[in-house]
Formats: C-alpha cells, structure tokens, sequence
C-alpha cells in the first residue's frame, strides 16, 4: 500500500521525549521543575495550572517536551520497579555545592540499569561555594563520566534561582531526544503496509479517589492517541473515558503520544505504574482488567504474606498517603531496609487521611502510624496519646523511611563487646572456700574495678573465668585500685587460682545498632 504524504510527515516527526527529574532530596529537582513550568508554559496559561496530575508539557523552540512532575523520584522508582518504561530521558540533578549524596547514588543506579539517555544538571551554580569540578569528580566515582573529563555525559550548569542555564538545559534534552531512537511517528502503525494505526496504550503515573468524580487518573499516552469514549482496561481497573484534560485543567477530546492526560471513567483506581491499552469494547476491556486484575492482585498478595523466621522482630507500620503513587513509592522506598533481623510489615496501606479506625487499628496490632502529606484531626492526637499509638506525618518520602530505618532498629539487639580494662597478677591465695577465693594481687596494666569480670589464665592459656565481688587497698574497702597497686580482692570463680595467675579484667559495652 502507498504512504501517503501525510503518513510520511507523520513519519518523519519524533513524538515529544518524556522526561523525568532524578536526584538527592533537597538538590533542586522541584525548583527546576517549577521554574521551567512558569517560564515555558503559555504567557497566561502557567498560573491556571490549579491541580497536579502528576505531568506537565513545555514548549521551547517550538517542540514540545513532557515532564514527570512529582512526586519524581519516588513514583518513577515506584513504577520502575513495576517494569514500566517511563520515561525517555533523564535529567540527574546534583547540587554542585553538595555533591553526590545517598539518592543521587540511588538515582545513577535506576538510570543505568535502565540504559536511559541522560544528561547532568549542577544546580545551584549562583552559590560562591558551588565546586562544580570537585562534583564532577564525584560523580565520575560513581560510573558517570561527564564530556569535559572526556567521557560522554553532558553537562548543563544551572540555577533554578536564577534561571541560568535553564534554555541549555532544554536545548540539551532536544539534542539527546534527536540522538535517540524513539519512534520517529507519534501514531504510525508498526508494521507501515498496514494503514490502521496502533490502539493507545501507556502507563498510569498518578491515581486518586475524588470526593465528588470518583477515581481519577493521569494516563501517559506512549503510543496511538487516546479519545473520548474510548475503552481502556489496565492491569486492575477498566473503564470508559468520560472525559479528559490536560495538564492546565482544560476539556480536551484526544491525547497523542507522550501527552499525559488527567481522566475520568475507571470502576475504581487503579495503581500507579500499571500499563494500559485502549480495548475494541468495554466488555473486553471488563475481561481484560478482571484477568490481568487476579494476577496482579495474587503477585501483590504473595509479596505481603511474610514468612516470619523465628530469629526474627517485626515492626507494624499503617501507611496513609496522598495519592497511590505515593503509596507505592514508599512501599518500594521501605524495602531497600534490610530485613534480615527485624521484618517491617505494612499491615494497612491507604489513601487518604488519617482516621480514628487507624488509630484503634495501631494499637490492637502494636504498628506505628506514618502519613505522607496526609491529614489528621486535631481530636485525634487525644486517643493517639490515650492509646499510646506513634503517629507521624510526613513530606518527603525519604525523611519517612529514615525515621523507619531508626524506630524499627530499635528493635535491635544491642552490640555486645568486652573491653580489657586491667590485669592483675596473683602474688598470694590466702584462703578458698568452694567458688570464693581471698586473694592478694598486683595491677599490672589498666585497673582493676570492684564488679568486674575476670578471665583466669595460667601460662598464657585461660582456665575459665570469674567475678570480683570485694575489692581492698591498704585494708580498705574500694571501688577501684589504679596500675602498680597492690589489692586484696574476694573472687568467685569456679577455676582454683594459684600465684603467678593473671586476671583479666573484663567491662562489657552494648551498643546500639542501626540498621
């Protein structure tokens, strides 16, 4: 069959790059987002975007870009861990004052094990103490190697503040979207001698419930274009779209590929990260979702039923969060703590406010309460207290696993190590009763203290030990005696000292582990 000229300039046009902002909490990723929505979405357009669904387009130069908005990093972890391809491009934000740190090491794995193009973004570059080489070093120690040390990274310097260097950034995206081998035709069939053009499919990056819309969700088209009235089953949820809106809130009719729409029409709401493809009808798209939707919900069934070894603590958590993409980050956030001793259990995850049910929930189960940009009444900071339930709200997904790692290591078994304090040689056995034993003795190192353990050795080989239960200087009673004194001590012990002996005394410490 032959193109016609409007297939082929279909086909000659690449789909707008999705792009995702990955980096250490704090480092900029939100302010550069921000700053490149208010300057690069339509004059009088930026301040009508009233409500987040998880995306958002600009224009420079006359293409279009998309960006995933947050909750960024941990979404994109989230949906990454589902084995969805999100996005096309990554932007690594480092603040060129700080470095590399913990999630920007983090962030370096994710974008090479996903092979994504990617470039750098050294934030922060107004600062005077901004050290851009020394970061470049840093990153280049973690498997990044940027094009001014020879390697093939590009690097942008930018400002969020200032806005330095925002357009390089958005010119450099373009040129790694050009360099890379995304489907030059946002709609174009697969196989180009059939004319039907594939059906609409892509990701779910943002879901809600709304009080008076039911559930809502932001689609990212990757493929075809999605209309109204078109059937759409996910993973484990179906629907019929009623209507959609972009970005800005505006009724749109249609998405093309890489354009997030916000939409309504699902059964329920369904997770972020699940894939979904426009159906031939509702019903087949109702079959879709319920047999997909039993396998989903048996792999995620499996993943909670825990195996509780017997050398193992378990420490409960309840899990509210704003949205389900925030839910399933923070689940996937929870597992990089180790688990090998102390198993964290999320009994009860939901979105939506903390209520009083959750509360009663905690304290019957012994489980700690974490909110995630979440509410709770004032009324029930009360019955928190009366039933001596923990609960925490927070902002950032990492602050909330941190305060995880530490409440949960608390359950730790501390460390037990013996430290030597002083030695004491036997000058004389002045009486043995059974396990007691009046002895005379010199400190030889260190000192000896009344309480203390005693490990017995004779000729350098340790008989057994024992516990210093009196302990005398020039007749006296004392708590201590200091290197090079002579002491009367009283030793319980089973082993029976002779002169010459050494005592080697023994404080325990316990230290507090983390995990």
């Amino acid at each position: 069959m032959k193109k016609s000229s409007h297939q082929t300039s279909l086909e000659n046009k690449k789909r707008p790059p999705v792009v995702v902002i990955l980096g250490h909490v704090d480092h900029g990723k939100t302010s550069i987002l921000d700053y490149i929505r208010q300057t690069k979405v339509a004059q009088g357009e930026s301040g009508g975007i009233t409500q987040h669904i998880g995306a958002y387009q600009v224009e420079h130069q006359g293409k279009t870009i998309t960006f995933i908005d947050t909750p960024g990093h941990e979404a994109f972890s989230a949906m990454r861990s589902r084995g969805a391809k999100v996005a096309d491009i990554a932007v690594l934000v480092v603040a060129a004052e700080e470095g590399v740190k913990p999630q920007t090491k983090e962030a370096i794995g994710y974008i090479l094990h996903l092979n994504l193009p990617f470039l750098v973004a050294l934030n922060k570059m107004d600062k005077p103490t901004a050290l851009p080489d020394k970061v470049k070093k840093e990153l280049a120690d973690n498997g990044v190697l940027v094009e001014s040390l020879g390697g093939k990274i590009p690097a942008v310097f930018v400002s969020a503040k200032t806005g330095l260097g925002i357009n390089d950034l958005l010119e450099m995206i373009l040129l790694l979207n050009e360099m890379s081998e995304l489907p030059n035709s946002p709609n174009s069939a697969i196989n180009s001698e059939i004319a039907e053009l594939p059906r609409a499919r892509g990701i779910i990056i943002e879901s809600r419930q709304d009080s008076k819309r039911g559930p809502i969700a932001t689609l990212l088209v990757r493929q075809g274009t999605l209309k109204i009235k078109d059937a759409v089953a996910a993973e484990s949820a179906f629907g019929q779209i009623k209507s959609m809106e972009n970005f800005l809130g505006q009724k749109i009719e249609e998405a093309g590929a890489s354009t997030p729409a916000l939409v309504f029409g699902f059964n329920q709401v369904p997770p972020v990260g699940e894939e979904w493809e426009v159906m031939p009808s509702l019903s087949e798209a109702k079959d879709k979702a319920n047999l997909k939707g039993e396998q989903e919900k048996r792999k995620r069934e499996t993943a909670e039923l825990f195996e509780i070894k017997p050398e193992q603590k378990v420490f409960n958590l309840i899990l509210k969060a704003d949205v389900s993409g925030s839910l399933e980050a923070i689940r996937e956030a929870l597992k990089t703590i180790p688990q090998e001793e102390i198993l964290l259990r999320v009994i009860k995850g939901e979105v939506g406010d903390i209520n009083e049910n959750d509360i009663k929930l905690a304290e019957s189960a012994k489980a700690k309460i974490y909110g995630f940009r979440v509410k709770k009444s004032s009324h029930l900071d009360d019955l928190a207290d009366r039933l001596k339930v923990r609960v925490a709200t927070f902002e950032i997904i990492y602050e909330l696993v941190q305060t995880a790692r530490l409440e949960a290591g608390r359950l730790l078994e501390p460390e037990i190590s013996q430290k030597t304090t002083g030695q004491i040689k036997i000058l004389a056995v002045f009486k043995t009763e059974g396990k007691k034993q009046i002895l005379g003795g010199r400190v030889v190192s260190g000192k000896a203290e009344r309480g203390a353990r005693a490990e017995v050795s004779r000729g350098g080989e340790k008989l057994g030990e024992g516990k210093i239960t009196q302990l005398q200087q020039n007749k006296e009673n004392a708590s201590e005696v200091q290197k090079d004194k002579e002491c009367g001590l009283l030793l319980e012990s089973n082993v029976q000292v002779e002169k010459g002996d050494i005592l080697e005394l023994l404080k325990e410490e316990r230290k507090k582990r983390e995990l």
